[in-house]
């Protein structure tokens, strides 16, 4: 079964930190990369995953960071998102929030560490979260 999905930032800083290949981060990419995920993806995304993503604090190599960016669009889907009129604590997060909205009629989900930044909704998960429903899938 193939899922479609919004990743955070923050989901992907931390699979790229991790030294464990078993984390839940780590998976959702890997499920990215064998087809299980379709990343969800706007301009505004790739450009706010670069601007993180590049942050001299990480010291990301920037071709790496190209390379990752370069597969979501191979392997994603480009959302143009609808506005839904939701108000988030963090502003930032809202464009996450309405692809994954635009999306919901293909039950996407939005994998995130910090889902305190938005409604609680059963589509919204933690990693660990989106590992157990393709396990189940």
């Amino acid at each position: 079964m193939i899922y479609y999905a919004v990743i955070d930032t923050n989901v992907i800083v931390s699979a790229l930190l991790t030294k464990n290949d078993a984390s839940p981060t780590v998976k959702v990419f890997e499920a990215v990369f064998d087809g299980r995920i379709v990343p969800l993806y706007h301009r505004e995304v790739l450009e706010e995953y670069a601007d993180v993503l590049c942050r001299d604090k990480f010291h990301f190599a920037k071709p790496a960071i190209q390379q990752l960016l370069a597969a979501i669009v191979k392997f994603g889907e480009e959302i143009i998102p609808q506005p839904t009129g939701e108000i988030l604590a963090d502003m930032d997060d809202l464009i996450f929030y309405e692809i994954v909205m635009t999306k919901q009629e293909y039950h996407a989900y939005l994998v995130t560490g910090n889902q305190k930044h938005y409604p609680d909704r059963p589509f919204i998960v933690t990693p660990a979260e989106m590992i157990a429903i393709l396990e189940k899938g």
